[in-house]
C-alpha cells in the first residue's frame, strides 16, 4: 500500500487533479499487480490524461 499512497501523491502533485479520482485510477492498477511506485504514476497519469 506504501506504493500506492506515493503514486496518489505524486499524481495529485504533478496534475492537481481531485485525490478520489486519482486514487480509483491507481487502486485499480495496484490491485491488478501493479506494485511498483514509478510504474502505478505513470499508468495513473495516463489514464488522468485519457479522461
Amino acid at each position: 500500500m506504501e506504493a500506492q499512497r506515493i503514486a496518489v501523491d505524486t499524481v495529485v502533485a504533478l496534475t492537481d487533479c481531485d485525490r478520489e479520482a486519482a486514487i480509483a485510477f491507481i487502486r485499480k492498477f495496484y490491485l491488478a499487480g501493479v506494485k511498483d511506485p514509478k510504474r502505478l504514476t505513470f499508468k495513473g497519469l495516463q489514464a488522468l490524461a485519457r479522461g
